[in-house]
């Protein structure tokens, strides 16, 4: 028994230990799919719904019948006293007797029943909790977008810096071997120190650029963790390349998508803003009609000379009341008539605003259509200047072997070179981002 006990905890154990170094691994779609789900801001995002919907049955429920209980206990310590004519109680006239009416001590019971029958402000009320719903929905959609481009945004910087670290890596490990032959044919008397000291600059500059490069990969990925709504240093893998991504999202086709502005959720904000002031100036007018409402008390109430209420021996005397409420506005000094002038003012600017998101909209997307064009050729020159650099540094090696360039030409071929190297994969990532600013006012998904 004590052996099975012991084999239990151990993989108990195990187990624990495996799931806290649980790996994550995700392509692109995925990430943006697990972020929907996991992201701080979306997962907020869902319960705004959530306390919408609750909200909607708040405000109609305001309208439902009403029941409110109360009980209330009074112990007169100094009973009230009364005067009543002597003569009563046959007494001589004009003298007075003290008398208390009731016991020191009593109890009520009551139960009220109200239910509104009219008021304006509660109908407008209810009907808004349809546009409030709308907007949670929109603002929701809103996040979403926001949350997908964050993770491609982080998706591609992660990429980023490992084709950095890569190339960098790479480049380091050339000009080791450039600065050990050079420094070997100056020991013995066949180069200059000059030589010797640019690639020795080269090289330094490259080992810094390296170190940043390796930072900024840890950085990134704790962005891209925080972004999913993972743990900021959860062990995470990206299943693509960046070149491999950047090819997937060239597609020009995407200039001709129709555009359909009811479709993009700024605009369907604007129109959330649109009707919240028209309810608003609706619920201004309201104010203006008659309210009524019904009631139905009943209640009990009972003396006693102590407190013996609950010891079935006091008598409960019972009583009931059924009214109505009727409240008419009848004159406000011109405050409700000001009231509804403003309101009806907000809806107008609301309208403008519309008319301006529309227009800003539509201007978005050209400056999308045009920045994503502008990506790709891009992309396509730099990759292009790369193969130049490419040449161009490879031909400096040669003829500094030869002796025919000196080491500042190889170091300006170089730099030249580890500038279009940058140059190439900041390209990539700009036709990666630039694609989704575009899906997202076109409100598609790739």
């Amino acid at each position: 028994m004590r052996n099975q006990l012991v084999i239990l905890i151990t993989v108990l154990s195990l187990n624990l230990g495996l799931s806290q170094e649980q790996t994550y691994s995700f392509t692109l779609d995925e990430a943006i799919q697990f972020a929907l789900e996991n992201n701080y801001a979306a997962i907020n995002a869902n319960r705004d719904i959530i306390d919408a919907q609750k909200q909607k049955w708040e405000t109609i429920a305001g309208g439902l019948p009403q029941i409110n209980g109360s009980v209330g206990y009074q112990n007169q310590l100094k009973q009230p006293v009364t005067l009543l004519p002597a003569e009563l109680v046959g007494g001589a006239a004009g003298e007075f007797i003290p008398v208390v009416f009731s016991q020191p001590q009593s109890m009520t019971a009551t139960a009220t029943l109200t239910q509104q029958i009219f008021d304006g402000s509660y109908i407008v009320g209810v009907q808004a909790t349809k546009a409030f719903l709308s907007y949670s929905a929109n603002n929701k959609e809103k996040t979403e977008l926001d949350v997908r481009k964050q993770v491609v945004e982080a998706y591609g910087n992660v990429l980023l810096a490992e084709e950095s670290v890569k190339i960098l890596e790479k480049n380091k490990a050339n000009l080791e071997k450039n600065l050990y032959e050079t420094t070997k044919l100056y020991e013995n008397g066949l180069g200059d120190e000059e030589s010797v000291d640019q690639l020795q600059i080269t090289l330094s500059s490259i080992e810094n650029r390296l170190q940043n490069a390796l930072r900024l990969k840890e950085i990134t990925l704790q962005m891209l963790n925080v972004s999913l709504g993972l743990d900021l240093n959860a062990p995470t893998q990206l299943q693509e390349k960046l070149e491999d991504l950047t090819v997937s999202k060239m597609d020009l086709s995407i200039l001709s998508t129709a555009f359909n502005i009811s479709d993009n959720v700024d605009y369907k904000l604007a129109e959330n803003l649109n009707e919240q002031r028209y309810y608003e100036w609706k619920l201004s007018r309201s104010r203006a009609l008659p309210t009524l409402n019904a009631f139905v008390n009943y209640g009990s109430s009972s003396y006693s000379e102590s407190f013996d209420f609950f010891s079935g021996d006091p008598e409960w005397f019972d009583s009931s009341i059924l009214g109505f409420d009727l409240n008419i506005p009848i004159f406000s000094s011109l405050k409700r008539s000001a009231s509804t002038q403003r309101a009806k003012i907000a809806l107008e600017k609301a309208k403008t605003q519309l008319t301006e998101a529309e227009q800003q909209i539509r201007l978005q997307l050209e400056n999308a259509k045009n920045d994503y064009t502008l990506a790709i050729n891009n992309y396509e020159t730099a990759k292009q200047n790369l193969l130049l650099s490419e040449r161009i540094e490879n031909k400096n090696q040669i003829k500094y072997k030869e002796g025919l360039a000196t080491s500042f030409e190889l170091r300006q071929a170089q730099t030249q070179l580890y500038t279009t190297q940058q140059e190439f994969l900041q390209s990539m990532v700009e036709v990666i981002n630039k694609k989704t600013d575009l899906e997202i006012i076109l409100n598609t998904k790739s």
